[in-house]
């Protein structure tokens, strides 16, 4: 056994609520506190997360009717404006990793939406090429993408959705 008496709140010293600023003010248990995100708010990285995550919501609850994720939109959008595409060029225009891609044209293959054909040039590559369906679904969905971008950013000038994608390009392509 230890001589010790067991520590009592008696035992601690008072709180010197000067040095410490005012008590907390007590809030109703169904009002959170507000969060400060002073910080976070000057990263560009955090900004820009922030912004893409409203924008991505809304494309994700439209694009579900058509089961299409952002990086199938980007492919069959790459594809439909680049016939003949290798997956090596989507690859580095989308930076994504070749194994991860494959799994992607197999899966737009198997829906039908995508096709692979002799590159014209390089007899090693496949050029990738939107079917008839794949075309169609390209095309309505890239017109419901333009309007919701539209309705995104609908507080910001034109102007200023110019120079906030300018910036954004900036700060992910290499300069040069």
């Amino acid at each position: 056994m230890t001589d010790r008496p067991a520590p009592t709140a008696a035992r601690r010293p008072p709180r010197n609520r000067t040095a410490l600023g005012p008590a907390p003010v007590a809030t109703a248990p169904d009002t959170p506190s507000p969060v400060n995100t002073a910080f976070l708010e000057t990263l560009v990285g955090y900004n820009a997360r922030r912004a893409a995550l409203a924008v991505i919501g809304t494309f994700m609850q439209r694009m579900a009717p058509f089961d299409l994720r952002v990086v199938d939109f980007s492919v069959l959008t790459l594809v439909a404006h680049n016939p003949g595409i290798t997956s090596r060029q989507l690859c580095t225009a989308l930076d994504i990793l070749p194994p991860n891609l494959v799994g992607m044209v197999r899966q737009l293959e198997q829906r039908g939406l995508l096709e692979k054909r002799e590159h014209p040039s390089d007899r090693r590559a496949q050029g990738l090429h939107l079917t008839e369906a794949g075309t169609a679904l390209q095309q309505d969905t890239q017109a419901i993408v333009t309007s919701l971008e539209s309705e995104s950013v609908t507080h910001l000038s034109e102007t200023e959705r110019d120079t906030l994608i300018r910036l954004l390009r900036k700060v992910y392509q290499p300069a040069g």
